[in-house]
């Protein structure tokens, strides 16, 4: 199993209506091409700012690192979205 959390601002959000537009579209768009659960986990009432983790169930280290590491691209050339921190736990 693998999770990664992404502390991300998003750029040019006026409000949790267009927060949740960005966030619900890269959402889908991750479950849909890595087939991983995705979840806003903190900062849910800050417009700019957004929490999000994305979890992995593979079985092994290697495939859960891949995906992981595709995730971590994919959420990288966001151009709503800006990585300000991200953390990476296997088990």
């Amino acid at each position: 199993m693998g999770v990664v959390t992404w502390e991300l601002h998003l750029n040019g959000c006026r409000s949790l209506k267009d927060k949740r537009q960005i966030l619900s579209s890269l959402k889908e768009r991750l479950h849909r091409r890595f087939n991983v659960s995705v979840a806003e986990t903190n900062h849910q009432d800050l417009w700019q700012r957004a929490e999000l983790s994305c979890c992995v169930i593979a079985e092994s280290r290697r495939h859960a690192e891949e995906v992981l590491s595709a995730a971590d691209r994919m959420v990288a050339s966001e151009p709503l979205a800006r990585i300000i921190d991200s953390a990476t736990y296997f088990q």
